[in-house]
């Protein structure tokens, strides 16, 4: 059985302590003069007094004491957390890719080239008939959606009318909050026995107040939604709208496309599925598609191609603006080298391996999972375990664990996502941890992890009081 131990380095007798840059040696540096106002200006601060290895050091020491998709696989379900490759990271690197958002069109038709293929490409993968880069991140992608909804029912003179929005109590929280904060009443949508949307619940949801169902498919539990097309009848019928969560979308790349299954819109996180490293706050991006119905209702500015030049304009019945320029561009960037080097055969191979990948690992652990056949994830049960005590003593075997305690239907809930990109090693090696997890004592659990750097925290305090910068911590 393979474990990882982080590196601990301790200053004194603590317990793994790197000290912060602001703890060390401190000199007071005098300010020169500015043209400034005063309000923004001190008459001296105080900076780390380090020689450049000390730097190199302290920097280094810091990534031996974390956990990444770098030093092995990271399986959180529904986050799609996979290893994402070093060129794209080389390309938005490049001096050409330091591109100033205010400059003029005539100079940046490079730029608004790469715009204008991303837009078709992502339309292309998802069914739909036009897309904006501009949100910076799938919740923000979410709100856009809702946005153009609204927008298209208060066009039709239906604005008050349409006052609910329909979405499974297993959805991502980001639905229920962007729904709300659109000023829609959220209407939870329980599943059935399969884990699947309740056909007849939505249909007594569904009628004169419905403004859109927000579904993802395949769904929270990984399960492909059967019905989707008699899903997507019952809601227009109704006069709604369907909105596709992109958070799933790598099970699907290359053989289905929401457009197809009758979605109107859907956003796309592209940094989950098209390259760009996910989770630590950002950078993300979150491109939203529409059907042609509601392509007039798009953000301001989206690119076109005219007479063989690229130019911004502003959809006729525009929502406005919904993020500064043209969205996170380095994010946008990867997100069409990674589609561009893969083309249409290796996005359809990633969506493969993906599901193949969930299934294998899924064959060769000893848990209980109650919701199949599943595509890119699953959801195990940690039966008589706490999941999160199971997931703290998983990071002892070298290998992170999935995300814990939901869906709220599979009890002490273990979702897991292994990605296309692992290789049969790595799930074997994750594999090995559940089931080294699953034979331990409890108290083993209970005392979890031991090998890591940092140890128990209090995850609610972290969540509710996060210390986001050294000023904050000497402050407390």
């Amino acid at each position: 059985m393979q474990r990882h131990t982080q590196a601990i380095w301790n200053d004194d007798d603590s317990e793994g302590y790197e000290p912060l840059l602001s703890e060390r040696n401190l000199e007071t540096v005098e300010v020169d003069d500015t043209d400034l106002p005063d309000h923004l200006t001190r008459d001296s601060l105080k900076l780390p007094e380090l020689s450049e290895p000390e730097l190199a050091r302290h920097y280094t020491r810091l990534s031996q004491m974390n956990y990444g998709i770098d030093s092995g696989p990271y399986p959180l379900g529904s986050c799609t957390m996979k290893y994402n490759p070093k060129f794209t990271e080389d390309i938005a690197s490049l001096p050409s890719a330091a591109v100033h958002p205010d400059r003029d069109e005539a100079s940046v038709q490079g730029t608004l080239q790469i715009y204008h293929e991303l837009q078709d490409y992502l339309a292309r993968i998802g069914g739909m008939d036009a897309v904006t880069l501009q949100p910076p991140a799938g919740a923000a992608g979410e709100f856009a959606g809702i946005l153009i909804a609204q927008a298209y029912h208060e066009d039709n003179g239906e604005g008050e009318q349409r006052s609910e929005v329909i979405v499974p109590t297993s959805a991502h929280g980001t639905n229920f909050a962007s729904a709300a904060l659109a000023g829609y009443d959220v209407v939870e949508l329980p599943e059935d026995d399969d884990g699947r949307v309740d056909l007849e619940a939505l249909s007594a949801a569904a009628g004169d107040s419905t403004a859109a169902l927000m579904l993802t498919n395949p769904n929270t539990l990984g399960l492909f939604e059967r019905n989707i097309e008699e899903i997507a009848t019952i809601v227009h019928d109704a006069g709604g709208l369907m909105y596709y969560d992109g958070a799933n979308l790598n099970a699907l790349l290359g053989r289905a496309r929401p457009g197809d299954m009758g979605f109107d819109i859907m956003h796309y996180n592209v940094h989950k599925t098209f390259a760009t490293p996910h989770g630590g706050g950002g950078p993300g991006a979150g491109p939203v598609g529409v059907s042609e119905q509601l392509e007039s209702f798009l953000p301001n500015p989206q690119v076109r191609e005219r007479d063989g030049e690229y130019e911004l304009f502003e959809p006729e019945r525009s929502i406005g603006k919904v993020h500064g320029a043209m969205g996170n561009w380095l994010v946008l960037l990867k997100a069409h080298a990674y589609i561009s080097r893969l083309g249409g055969d290796g996005l359809r191979d990633a969506s493969a391996k993906a599901v193949l990948n969930a299934n294998y690992l899924a064959s060769q652990i000893d848990l209980k999972i109650p919701f199949e056949p599943f595509h890119h994830e699953f959801v195990a049960s940690a039966g008589d375990r706490d999941a999160a005590d199971f997931a703290k003593r998983m990071l002892d075997y070298g290998v992170h664990p999935p995300t814990t305690k939901w869906p709220e239907n599979v009890p002490e809930a273990l979702m897991t996502e292994p990605t296309e990109a692992e290789s049969k090693t790595s799930l074997d090696q994750l594999a090995e941890a559940f089931g080294a997890v699953a034979a331990d004592e409890p108290s083993a659990l209970e005392d979890a992890p031991k090998a890591t750097s940092a140890k128990r925290i209090d995850q609610t305090s972290a969540a509710r009081e996060p210390q986001l910068s050294w000023h904050q911590l000497e402050s407390r």
